[in-house]
């Protein structure tokens, strides 16, 4: 037997596909588990259907799980992968078409049957008739060989053992780049340790599959991929929607605020109360109510009694909660609204990404209802992001918007855990006495007395003797909070809720323009960070001068923005939604930007963004 050779790569993109009952979303979450313990940079594009089982074998059903890890810096899951792990042919005629010609290909060819294969209109095996010519095809029977590695388990049926195939495929990946196995066998000890057969059926599978490709014929290479240069620190890996959950939980700590978080299960929001009901011990109730108006009323009823309140869903939801919404805009309570989003409308694409809810976050009450709106660019940014929701929330007593969304949630990159006294101070002040006088000149509290500087309201928490107060949707008279229906009453109330948010402390846009010469600028917000940032790096790499800008701050914009849009020939303006930034921004700042606009419930390529860019500069050019 051949002794592989080892090739040194600075990066590489897998996918691994097949039925979504295969266990791809376990495969990939192990192997990037593993990977970021080596140290490499990555990003991850978890993709599978909404259905719980969808029909087997079937183009619906297939799930996968896509990772770009390297030894440098990642900014995106990568446009096409090198490696692609199908295992039906359903996963092989799903993601074939954007393999690059070349790359390797792993099939399990067991499950290459007449009936499979009928199923997703293949009239003949791909395997067999030449089709897969063009790249480097390893056909291989895991599931047989599962089961084989599994005789001297008798406790289990073959259909059991046949469920530890993605196990095999894991070790023998694990095998082929290098990756260590030690944490999924822990992780795997851990899950079924009261179910000593499944644990040693997966067990014995990962095994199996590290030691096949030690011995098999079938790859004559290894790959090593260095670690990436990193700041030194603490690293874990972790998904968009765990960040964001720890990051509430950390903004409550700083706040010295208990957090409350009231919810209705949405896909793909719901990771975030899994995530905080284990934080208890921190602070944190989770009440998960019978549906999601019920959910934003525990919420704001939280933060009236002092707490931190938050609410988490995603588009439909948001349309469920608005009245409560406009309610805490009345209230002039501290709320945080995080809205996941996904492909809609109505139930749409539950389990793919969009940003289509930025114009409901902006508009979706009735009356004048400003709200704070911030987005998080990165699964790690939505820790920070978090936080800068509640400083806003706490500090303004308004709603804020966290406009994250399907791809940031369910995406994974390494993070360096901060040190908590390097988070901001986000200590908040209650009201605890009276804070005027009535007309007998007896100390008496005014609810709407505000703070010149923020125009926040006094935040009383039911119960402080001498602060009883009206509350209520109605309008509130300034200063008194008495019922009011005088028009000029309301014209102020209406204007000084719009002053506070446009007055909102938030930090100038930075604009990376190396050259000081660009004429084109990439502007992003919420999860296009990282395809616009990888465009803009590709294009300076192929010598184009192109300025790159990103927001996160939506309502209200950096108060430099309207210069630099100013400042550039052409502003394109990428968006996952039909241009709503880009209404925005032309609407605010007349200037005609350049939207770019897929609704495909994907992330975009960094192609396909730099193919703009070219666009762009070859109109100027003209």
């Amino acid at each position: 037997m051949s002794t592989p050779s080892v090739q040194q790569r600075d990066r590489v993109i897998i996918r691994f596909a097949g039925d979504s009952g295969d266990g791809m979303q376990l495969t990939g979450d192990r192997f990037t588990s593993e990977t970021a313990q080596l140290g490499n940079d990555l990003s991850t594009l978890p993709n599978f259907p909404a259905e719980i089982r969808a029909p087997q074998g079937t183009l619906p059903g297939v799930s996968s799980f896509q990772l770009h890890f390297a030894d440098h810096d990642v900014l995106t899951p990568g446009d096409a992968p090198d490696v692609l792990v199908a295992m039906n042919p359903a996963a092989l005629k799903a993601n074939i078409a954007e393999i690059p010609r070349g790359s390797t290909v792993i099939v399990d060819s067991d499950e290459f049957s007449k009936r499979n294969l009928s199923k997703v209109g293949y009239a003949t095996n791909p395997l067999e008739d030449g089709t897969l010519d063009s790249w480097h095809v390893h056909a291989l029977p895991l599931t047989s060989t599962t089961v084989e590695s599994l005789a001297d388990l008798p406790d289990l049926t073959r259909k059991e053992k046949e469920r530890a195939k993605n196990m095999f495929a894991l070790g023998l990946l694990s095998w082929m780049y290098g990756r260590p196995t030690t944490g999924t066998e822990q992780f795997l000890r851990t899950k079924f340790g009261k179910k000593p057969s499944i644990l040693a059926a997966n067990l014995t599978a990962l095994k199996a599959g590290w030691n096949y490709g030690e011995t098999t014929e079938d790859f004559a290479v290894r790959y090593e991929i260095a670690p990436a240069a990193m700041a030194e620190g603490t690293y874990r890996n972790i998904t968009g929607n765990q960040a964001l959950a720890l990051g509430l939980v950390a903004a409550a700590h700083r706040a010295g605020r208990p957090l409350v978080l009231g919810t209705y299960p949405i896909t793909p929001a719901s990771d975030i109360l899994h995530e905080l009901s284990r934080h208890k011990r921190f602070g944190v109730t989770t009440m998960q109510a019978e549906d999601e108006i019920a959910g934003i009323g525990i919420a704001l009823g939280a933060s009236y009694g002092g707490a931190i309140g938050v609410t988490s869903t995603s588009g439909p939801g948001v349309a469920l909660k608005s009245e409560a919404i406009g309610l805490a805009v009345a209230l002039e309570l501290p709320l945080v609204i995080v809205d996941v989003q996904r492909g809609g409308p109505s139930t749409g694409l539950p389990t793919k990404t969009e940003q289509a809810d930025l114009l409901q976050a902006m508009y979706g009450r009735n009356g004048e209802s400003p709200v704070a709106i911030v987005a998080p660019q990165t699964p790690t940014d939505c820790f920070d992001a978090a936080v800068e929701a509640v400083r806003i929330a706490t500090t303004y007593r308004t709603p804020v918007f966290l406009l994250s969304d399907g791809y940031l949630a369910n995406g994974s990159e390494p993070w360096s855990l901060p040190e908590v006294e390097d988070l901001p101070d986000l200590t908040v002040e209650l009201a605890t006495e009276p804070n005027g006088l009535d007309e007998d000149g007896k100390p008496v509290f005014h609810p709407y007395l505000r703070d010149p500087e923020t125009l926040a309201r006094p935040w009383a928490v039911p119960g402080t003797p001498g602060l009883e107060h009206r509350i209520g949707g109605i309008e509130k008279a300034d200063v008194t909070g008495n019922i009011s229906y005088d028009p000029d009453n309301h014209d102020l109330m209406v204007r000084t809720r719009a002053s506070k948010i446009a007055g909102i402390e938030v930090p100038d846009v930075v604009v990376d323009d190396p050259t000081g010469d660009a004429r084109v600028l990439v502007l992003g917000w919420g999860s296009t960070f990282g395809p616009c940032a990888a465009a803009v790096r590709e294009a300076r790499r192929e010598g184009a001068a192109v300025a790159h800008a990103h927001l996160r701050h939506i309502n209200p914009f950096p108060a430099n923005l309207g210069d630099v849009l100013h400042g550039y020939d052409r502003v394109l303006v990428p968006e996952m939604n039909s241009g709503q930034l880009a209404l925005l921004l032309r609407g605010t700042y007349l200037v005609d930007v350049r939207p770019y606009n897929r609704v495909r419930g994907l992330p975009f390529t960094t192609a396909e963004l730099t193919e703009q860019i070219h666009t762009l500069l070859k109109e100027l050019s003209a």
